[in-house]
């Protein structure tokens, strides 16, 4: 709910507090003075008749006029309580509304002062200078110099607050915090770039060793082959001392 809204609603109840008091404490007196002259004689008591099962009270309007304008006298004495509860809320609203202009005021001193534009040190000097700026200050226009002065002084007591967090010094860290998160993302970049190479590398390092083992069966199925047909072709194995190659010569040499 807007501020405006919230205003308009408490006018309204304002004013329906009034005219209720105002119509109750008329019809008291209208009551009172019909009654006083009914008593005295002057003014006819109000004629009507109540029953009550088969009892029948033609005298009942006596009752009832009496009734009546006791409990609107009663009310009258209750009205000076409900004024002094409405009085109670209205120094409560204007005492909100004017928290809520000392808190804008503020506001509006403190972070010119932690933008550095305020210099005098001197506590006296430092209040007449931050007042004299929310004076100047077209947003504040409409405030009370009360509520000025006392916004003043709550920002030359927190003068030390606005210079540890100045604009300058904030807008320092958040760069160096900018540039420390951009390392960092780029420090995750080359990790990732890493990851893949590593990942590349290994399954090449998995297709090479595939490969080999490929290439070591098919030679030992062809050694396999050859054993079988090289008594045929007249050569037997000759293999070297180290055992790792093997020659092949013709059976008859061998023989010799």
């Amino acid at each position: 709910m807007s501020d405006n809204v919230r205003s308009a609603i408490f006018v309204a109840q304002y004013l329906f507090q009034r005219l209720a008091t105002g119509v109750f404490v008329l019809v008291a007196l209208v009551l009172g003075l019909a009654t006083a002259l009914s008593v005295a004689g002057i003014w006819p008591w109000l004629d009507m008749e109540l029953a009550f099962g088969s009892t029948v009270y033609p005298q009942a309007g006596i009752a009832v006029q009496s009734g009546v304008t006791l409990l609107a006298v009663l009310l009258c004495f209750y009205l000076p309580a409900n004024a002094r509860i409405m009085a109670l809320e209205n120094s409560h609203r204007r005492f909100h509304i004017g928290m809520a202009d000392v808190a804008r005021a503020y506001a509006t001193a403190h972070a010119a002062d932690r933008a550095g534009m305020f210099q005098i040190q001197s506590e006296f000097d430092a209040v007449r200078e931050r007042l004299a700026y929310m004076r100047e200050h077209p947003d504040l226009e409409s405030l009370e110099p009360q509520i000025m002065e006392i916004a003043a002084q709550m920002s030359c007591i927190s003068r030390d607050l606005a210079e540890i967090y100045s604009d300058d010094k904030v807008d320092r860290a958040r760069a160096f915090l900018k540039q420390r998160q951009q390392e960092v993302e780029l420090f995750n970049r080359r990790i990732d770039r890493a990851k893949a190479v590593t990942l590349r590398l290994k399954q090449w390092a998995q297709d090479v060793e595939l490969e080999e083992s490929v290439a070591i069966s098919q030679l030992e199925r062809l050694r396999e082959d050859l054993r079988d047909i090289l008594p045929e072709l007249g050569y037997r194995e000759a293999p070297d001392p180290d055992g790792s190659v093997i020659s092949l010569q013709r059976g008859a040499r061998a023989a010799e």
